[in-house]
């Protein structure tokens, strides 16, 4: 079975009730288990964590590297626009990763709009809500067949 893990950074764990007219109405957990079901329905093991810190993430995806996981979908939140550490942890891995976002980065303030991490991904899904996840999944899933 191919698993994938699903990190997402911080303040993420306030889905629902951050900013709703920019990130929705979805929490955290609904987006956890939609995404299950979605794994679930393409043979995939999903494991899926938050954290508000950036050093936790970071061993999430050492741990994915030395458990032999086949995917990663992180949503950096702050982390996007900053952190080389994640980035660097990231490329260090090579596991397939794609960043996904909620809310259209691109289109919000300009500082938002950079990203350190997307260049060492797959690429990069936002704009989309909840359904950026799911794109991910689906994205890799579809690599993890040829392989």
């Amino acid at each position: 079975m191919k698993r994938i893990t699903v990190l997402n950074g911080p303040n993420i764990n306030l889905l629902g009730t951050r900013e709703p007219d920019i990130y929705g109405h979805q929490t955290l957990e609904d987006i956890k288990m939609k995404l299950e079901a979605e794994a679930a329905a393409y043979s995939i093991q999903l494991d899926f964590y938050q954290s508000n810190h950036e050093g936790d993430i970071i061993d999430r995806i050492h741990d994915a590297y030395q458990k032999g996981y086949n995917g990663i979908i992180i949503n950096p939140g702050a982390f996007t626009h900053y952190s080389y550490a994640i980035r660097d942890a990231i490329s260090s891995v090579n596991i397939p990763t794609i960043e996904v976002h909620l809310s259209n980065i691109h289109a919000r303030e300009e500082f938002r709009s950079k990203s350190v991490i997307a260049p060492v991904c797959v690429g990069q899904i936002c704009g989309l809500g909840a359904d950026a996840y799911s794109a991910a999944l689906f994205v890799l899933h579809r690599r993890l067949l040829t392989q």
